[in-house]
């Protein structure tokens, strides 16, 4: 199977994942259901927040309040991708570096090297 090329594009997006189903592209190797549920509960959570936010906005709140609520919500996000992250490295990546194939393990580590730089800032 041809390893998807993870050198980052100029746009400043993601490659595709070194893991993806042959063939797709968009999707990952195994997603653990519990995970899922708790990252969905999470992002309906936030998706309340956002709302509050926007009332908040709306009503000509406190600026200072607002922006602590902003903060929660980059908190709350990150909580979500650590529960990503998590499931990404558990099947994603260690099926690519298993398979025994140094171009596949290799772009998982550079995809890995890249994600871990994007979400640390």
């Amino acid at each position: 199977m041809p390893t998807p090329d993870t050198t980052p594009p100029a746009d400043g997006t993601l490659a595709p994942c070194a893991c993806a189903r042959p063939g797709d592209g968009t999707h990952a190797v195994a997603v653990d259901p519990e995970m899922k549920a708790a990252a969905l509960r999470r992002l309906r959570r936030i998706e309340g927040q956002v709302r509050g936010l926007q009332k908040m906005l709306d009503e000509e709140r406190y600026c200072a309040d607002i922006l602590t609520q902003v903060s929660s919500v980059h908190e709350a996000l990150r909580g979500v991708a650590r529960i990503l992250f998590r499931n990404h490295l558990e099947h994603c990546a260690a099926s690519a570096i298993r398979s025994g194939d140094p171009e596949q393990s290799g772009a998982m580590y550079d995809e890995l090297v890249e994600l871990l730089y994007r979400n640390a800032r």
